[in-house]
């Protein structure tokens, strides 16, 4: 019995230069060169943990997994991107048509801003409800204090320092 008779198929990636297609058995599937992925891609230039392929909502999202070479969708280089049938995905230099049916006639998500959650968020060291308070400001600088054992300022320098200081004379 055929494997894609087994499983119902949900796409598939088809090589751009030729060969068999991948068939995309799982709703999340993990590539890369370890035995341990679920589509093994025994190439040098593939990273052990490459990508994941997941199935969101009837579409599926590539995620980079902080791979060597990289992804990209229609030549355009990536760290995570919505799929849509007809798409090429490039995993390193091996590029592959995705082919698949959507489960929805809606279209995918918006793709996230990269910017909308500044890095502390996404850290998890910061909540929005912080960032949106007023930002508290640094305390006021003390006036620098000379050491009597200091040498001497030249006029300009007294005079900046008076400036510096806000004495007023």
């Amino acid at each position: 019995m055929p494997i894609t008779d087994q499983y119902s198929m949900l796409g598939e990636l088809v090589p751009c230069g030729g060969g068999d297609p991948i068939p995309l058995l799982k709703p999340k599937l993990l590539i890369g060169r370890r035995s341990n992925c679920d589509i093994v891609l025994e190439f040098p230039n593939i990273s052990g943990n490459h990508c994941l392929l997941e199935l969101l909502n009837g579409y599926w999202f590539v995620r980079d997994l902080r791979s060597r070479n990289g992804i990209k969708v229609n030549s355009q280089r990536c760290e995570s991107k919505w799929l849509l049938p007809g798409d090429q995905l490039s995993i390193a230099k091996h590029r592959y048509d995705v082919s698949y049916e959507p489960a929805h006639d809606a279209p995918p998500p918006e793709e996230e801003d990269p910017f909308a959650v500044s890095l502390l968020e996404k850290a998890g060291l910061a909540r929005r409800d912080q960032q949106d308070r007023e930002p508290r400001l640094p305390p006021p600088a003390r006036p620098l204090q000379r050491d009597s054992d200091a040498q001497s300022f030249s006029p300009e320098e007294e005079q900046a320092m008076e400036w510096l200081n806000g004495d007023d004379h």
